[in-house]
């Protein structure tokens, strides 16, 4: 088997989230620790232990929705399905997590394109898929090239709600994208809103789920290196208790 890690590491100081929103870590090395360490135990001084060293841990002041991670139902609504509460991160079906991947790629379709059904029934036809109930489908957007660079947020194109349908119509309740949101960037998004006054518009690949909810994964990484099918994606989010996403460690696995 081989592995391909699909996330995103968590650092300090990235220009990978909206201003203001981005994670701090605070890193404590081992010996900035010894008095944590020494507190249950009288008299240990720190040339008592090995190097003088005692642990190193990190204190982190983070949002569920930094690095790569999945967003529940709960997070675009309180209601999904036509009335029915919202499922949050801790409800997601583990047999859900764990399902044959299908990567689609878009990257060549402008940054800020909304895309479509047409657009991604093209995508299958050319890889010759036919979507099957619980395939994970990632989309391979332009964002992921503009990782960690100060236009990333303006980046790739984005799902509309049109094209989220079309998935989770047949099936689909987990997808995924290396672009900052399953939507277009909010930049084009409010051009488009200026011009119409249409709020419909705004988030509306998200707001599909108040039809048919379903799981996003976004900040992925390494899409270019999945072949469009034949591999498994494991992709179980950290359980937060009423959460609107948990963090993710997604990986594919090839024969």
């Amino acid at each position: 088997m081989r592995y391909i890690d699909l996330s995103v590491s968590i650092e300090n100081g990235l220009p990978v989230d909206r201003p203001g929103n981005g994670p701090h870590i605070r890193y404590q090395h081992h010996r900035e620790t010894f008095a944590a360490l020494a507190q249950p135990f009288a008299g240990l001084a720190p040339e008592d232990l090995p190097d003088g060293e005692a642990w190193a841990v990190e204190r982190i002041d983070l949002s569920t929705h930094n690095g790569t991670h999945m967003d529940a139902p709960w997070h675009y609504a309180s209601t999904m399905d036509g009335g029915r509460p919202a499922a949050t991160i801790d409800e997601v079906p583990l047999e859900w997590c764990h399902r044959p991947g299908v990567k689609l790629d878009l990257r060549h379709l402008p940054d800020g394109h909304v895309a479509t059904a047409r657009d991604l029934e093209a995508e299958l036809r050319r890889i010759g898929h036919e979507l099957q109930p619980l395939d994970i489908v990632l989309v391979n957007t332009a964002a992921a090239a503009r990782y960690g660079q100060p236009d990333y947020l303006d980046a790739g194109c984005g799902v509309g709600r049109e094209a989220t349908l079309y998935l989770t119509s047949r099936g689909v309740r987990v997808v995924g994208t290396d672009a900052w949101s399953w939507d277009a960037p909010f930049s084009y998004t409010a051009r488009r809103y200026a011009a119409t006054g249409d709020a419909s518009l705004i988030w509306e690949g998200h707001k599909a789920g108040r039809i048919q909810g379903y799981y996003q994964m976004e900040k992925l990484t390494n899409l270019d290196r999945l072949p469009s099918t034949g591999f498994q994606i494991i992709c179980f989010p950290v359980k937060i208790h009423k959460a609107s996403a948990g963090w993710v460690r997604a990986v594919a696995v090839l024969p």
